[in-house]
């Protein structure tokens, strides 16, 4: 094997020898903590090893990486390579049986993922400590969640003692997974909103059922059509003061490895100066990264 497939090996051996209780990232190649070893990321889905390739793997690399597995996996443990480099991010099954959908543990609360379906499974791992925020500051309050996807955010806060959340998502596919996993949690449903639409379209029924004590934000980088985050973070930033209950608090959060903190640091003095800067979270430790900056940023604001 090459040097870094014996790099990713000693890291897997370690993982799996005591699979974790939870679903947990085992290996991020995307932090650049590993040269050559970049585009790979393994996920531990309870059964399931989610093996990602961002890019198209040098000449050979991609048979390494098979042998590698089949000899790690545990006995029973399905393995699901997904080619997120490809259009539709096709996967393949090299071990175990075929599922669609999986539901899976974290904090104690359960979430129902999609495999080899989709470009992105219906929870992002590296957010785990946010969801743990989120949960921690709930209680009694109303919660605004933008670009809600399948409402991890909205399970965390319902699981915390929210009294009502509102979760927005131009996908109405993605928010009607998100009821499932407020069912799968046993909640009561007439606490959780769900609005499919388009954000800078609905200002007005985000407005309707405001104030807020909690919004939180965590939009895609790039959505065709409807968000570049250089461009339209700044005009949700400034519409904050008309949403936001007194002392309330924000959740801003961003994912792309070019822009730094400093981005929603400054955003926000500009758009919303009533809002000052507390912290920004920490990443959970399984997502190293070369560069500080280079990960998952989500900063506090009250």
């Amino acid at each position: 094997m090459t040097a870094a497939i014996d790099t990713l090996h000693d890291h897997l051996r370690a993982a799996l020898n005591a699979p974790p209780s939870e679903t947990r990232r085992l290996f991020h190649g995307r932090g650049r903590c590993w040269p050559g070893l970049e585009q790979i990321t393994v996920d531990w889905l309870q059964g399931v090893l989610l093996v990602a390739l961002f890019r198209e793997p040098p000449e050979g690399q991609l048979a390494e990486l098979e042998t590698l597995l089949r000899g790690l996996a545990p006995e029973g443990v399905a393995v699901l390579i997904q080619h997120r480099y490809l259009p539709d991010s096709p996967g393949h099954w090299l071990l175990g049986q075929p599922c669609e959908s999986k539901v899976i543990d974290e904090d104690g609360l359960r979430y129902q993922l999609d495999l080899g379906l989709k470009q992105n499974s219906g929870l992002f791992l590296d957010m785990r400590y946010g969801r743990r925020w989120v949960r921690e500051q709930a209680a009694g309050r109303r919660v605004l969640n933008l670009f809600a996807y399948t409402c991890g955010f909205s399970v965390a806060a319902i699981a915390g003692g929210a009294e009502q959340v509102v979760n927005l998502d131009m996908s109405r596919a993605a928010l009607s997974r998100g009821r499932d996993n407020h069912r799968l949690n046993g909640h009561d449903l007439s606490r959780v909103g769900f609005l499919g639409h388009e954000l800078f379209k609905s200002w007005g029924k985000v407005r309707k059922s405001g104030p807020y004590d909690l919004i939180i934000i965590d939009p895609p980088s790039f959505q065709k059509g409807s968000f570049a985050l250089t461009q339209d973070y700044a005009k949700i930033l400034r519409r904050l003061p008309e949403l936001l209950s007194e002392g309330g608090t924000v959740l801003a959060c961003v994912n792309d490895p070019g822009i730094g903190p400093e981005f929603l640091i400054q955003g926000m003095a500009e758009q919303a100066p009533g809002l000052r800067f507390v912290e920004r979270l920490e990443n959970p430790p399984e997502f190293p990264e070369v560069e500080v900056g280079g990960g998952l940023k989500a900063l506090v604001f009250r």
